[in-house]
C-alpha cells in the first residue's frame, strides 16, 4: 500500500516492501514515464529472491505524486539524483541502499553513486549521454499520446498525465539537452555496478555500456538477446537471476570493498 512522504517540500508517494527485518533495502527508480504502480510485482519478486527490503516511490510529477509545478531543465536528473533522493532516503531512515533503476532512474542511480554512499547500482538500460536514436523514439512517443491511446494508458498509472508526460518529453526534445552527458560521473564511483541492456532496445545502443565500462573500475555487463528497453518486462527471470547473484557477491566484505567486477 502507498504511503506519502514530503519532499522539497511536495509530497512524493512512496511503497516499501519488508521481506526480511534489518535487512538491506533495494530503491527502485523507475522510467522516464513509470511510477510506483507501473513497476508492478517486479521489485516484490525480485526482493523476495534476494532477501532484501525493498522502497518504491514516485518521482514528483509522476503517479500519485504532486504534479509539476514548473518546466525542467537539462540538470532535472542532477537534480533529483544529489538533492531530492538523499532527502527522501534521510526521510525514509534508508542508509547505504542498493540502487534499481531503469532508463532515466538508472541514470539517477549513477548520478548518486557518484556522490553518496551506497551498496552498488544495478541499472537497466541506462542512459550515459543522449542517442539521435532516443530523441527519435521520444518524438515518435509524443505522436502516440497525442493521436492515439497512449494518454488514455498513462492515466491508469499518473493522477496527472499530463504532468508525468509533458514533463519528461519536452525536456528530452529540447535543443539543450542534447549535450547532457554523465561520464564524469561515471569515473567516481567506486561500489559494484551491474547494468543490463537489450539488444532491441529503442532507445539506446550497447555504446552507453561500454562508455560504463571504460570509467567504472567495478563493472559487470548482461546483454540480453529479444529484449527492448524494459529488461525487467521482457526477460524478468534473467534479470532476478543476474540481479541476485551481483547483490550476493557485492555484500560480501571482499565484494563490497576490494574486488573488481568483470566487464563483458
Amino acid at each position: 500500500m502507498s504511503e506519502f512522504a514530503i519532499v522539497a517540500g511536495r509530497r512524493i508517494e512512496i511503497q516499501r516492501i519488508e521481506v526480511r527485518r534489518g535487512a538491506p533495502v533495494i530503491v527502485f527508480l523507475h522510467e522516464g514515464l513509470g511510477s510506483v504502480a507501473m513497476w508492478r510485482d517486479f521489485p516484490e519478486r525480485l526482493a523476495g529472491a534476494a532477501g532484501y527490503n525493498a522502497l518504491l516511490y514516485s518521482r514528483y510529477g509522476y503517479g500519485r505524486s504532486d504534479p509539476l509545478a514548473e518546466a525542467r531543465r537539462p540538470g532535472y536528473l542532477h537534480q533529483e539524483a544529489l538533492a531530492a533522493l538523499p532527502e527522501l532516503l534521510e526521510k525514509t531512515g534508508i542508509e547505504w541502499p542498493v540502487l534499481f533503476g531503469h532508463s532515466d532512474g538508472a541514470s539517477i542511480a549513477l548520478i548518486y553513486a557518484s556522490a553518496h554512499p551506497a551498496r552498488a547500482v544495478i541499472a537497466l538500460a541506462p542512459h550515459v549521454f543522449v542517442e539521435q536514436m532516443a530523441v527519435d523514439g521520444v518524438a515518435a512517443i509524443r505522436r502516440d499520446y497525442e493521436q492515439g491511446g497512449l494518454r488514455q494508458k498513462l492515466a491508469r498509472y499518473h493522477d496527472h498525465p499530463d504532468s508525468a508526460f509533458y514533463g519528461w518529453n519536452d525536456i528530452w526534445l529540447a535543443p539543450e539537452f542534447r549535450a547532457w552527458c554523465i561520464e564524469e560521473e561515471l569515473a567516481r564511483i567506486s561500489i559494484p555496478v551491474l547494468a543490463v541492456q537489450g539488444y532491441e532496445d529503442e532507445y539506446g545502443t550497447m555504446e552507453q555500456l561500454e562508455r560504463m565500462r571504460r570509467r567504472i573500475r567495478r563493472f559487470e555487463a548482461l546483454k540480453l538477446a529479444g529484449c527492448r528497453h524494459s529488461p525487467h518486462r521482457d526477460q524478468p527471470e534473467a534479470v532476478i537471476g543476474a540481479a541476485r547473484r551481483f547483490l550476493q557477491e557485492a555484500d560480501t566484505p571482499n565484494g563490497r570493498e576490494t574486488a573488481p567486477l568483470q566487464g563483458h
